[in-house]
């Protein structure tokens, strides 16, 4: 074992389950002997949500020496304050116990980690856009859009691999779930609930998932029209978006880019009509984007250019 402090942790929290994994920030790499999942009951107590992320984090951590440890970054879903580490998420049916908890102080005791190493946080989409620019398929590109398609529709804007979240090129925080759009926002058209919903009308048949959907698409109009009508609608929508910010590279992740063999011609024929013509990469990286970005926070160079922008998220 190499007996340096070159190792990251990046943690993934998600909705039911929590990942973590050491990333290797000299040589830019995952370390996939050292990944680790825990389940985790969002409705739970804090404790016991604690427990669980902490059980997940203590698994990858003893794939090393203490002493090698740089720090843990935490791609985190919000509210949240990531500045000081404390929770702010409710109304929003998942983690309501860890409202105004410091996590950083909990995760600490649990996992007895000395105070010099560093527990850090960004916000899950943003972690997932700063893993793809730096090892994933955006890495060759300046001006960069990352949007995540699945239980909600996720997006960051990065230059040289740092977010964007203010000016005149990109909206607010560089999300765009929010913004307005035809009967509702963004986040009700481009997301799981959107298909479900939109082909229940269609077909009067209820589905579990986009996954059973797609599955019924090469040989059913209506599942096909389906994700012909999602693909030219983001298309449509992103088209001023990706234009405003001078992307050169669109890159895909979540649940949803698994079927963009099924969306992706008519949303690539939505960009080009409105004269765009990007890169469009589908995340190879997928979950591990977002453990890989955030264990990025724990390299002190990469920190010291984005850690202005953490009391604004």
């Amino acid at each position: 074992m190499v007996m340096n402090r070159k190792y990251a942790i990046g943690v993934d929290v998600g909705g039911s389950h929590i990942s973590s994994v050491l990333v290797d920030i000299e040589s830019k790499a995952i370390i996939p002997d050292s990944y680790a999942e825990q389940k985790v009951d969002n409705k739970a107590t804090s404790e016991e949500i604690l427990d669980n992320w902490s059980a997940a984090i203590r698994k990858t951590l003893n794939s090393i020496e203490p002493e090698n440890l740089l720090g843990i970054g935490f791609a985190m879903p919000g509210p949240f304050d990531y500045e000081n580490g404390i929770s702010q998420i409710q109304g929003v049916d998942k983690y309501e116990a860890l409202y105004g908890v410091n996590v950083t102080n909990e995760l600490r005791d649990r996992l007895q980690l000395n105070q010099s190493v560093p527990l850090r946080y960004l916000n899950d989409a943003m972690s997932f856009g700063v893993g793809e620019c730096w090892m994933g398929e955006a890495s060759a590109y300046e001006n960069v859009v990352a949007i995540t398609l699945g239980t909600g529709f996720g997006s960051a804007f990065l230059s040289n691999g740092i977010p964007v979240i203010e000016g005149k090129s990109v909206p607010k925080m560089g999300y765009v779930y929010h913004i307005s759009y035809e009967n509702g926002i963004a986040d009700d058209y481009f997301s799981t609930r959107w298909f479900i919903d939109e082909y229940q009308k269609r077909t009067g048949v209820k589905c579990s998932g986009v996954k059973e959907i797609a599955d019924k698409a090469n040989n059913e109009v209506e599942a096909e029209k389906l994700f012909s009508d999602f693909g030219n609608s983001l298309g449509n929508f992103l088209s001023p978006l990706l234009e405003s910010f001078n992307a050169d590279c669109l890159v895909i992740g979540g649940n949803i880019s698994g079927a963009y063999n099924l969306f992706g011609p008519s949303f690539e024929k939505a960009l080009k009509s409105s004269g765009l013509n990007i890169e469009i990469a589908i995340s190879g990286l997928m979950e591990t984007a977002a453990m890989a970005g955030s264990g990025r926070l724990a390299d002190e160079a990469y920190w010291t250019d984005i850690k202005h922008l953490i009391p604004n998220i």
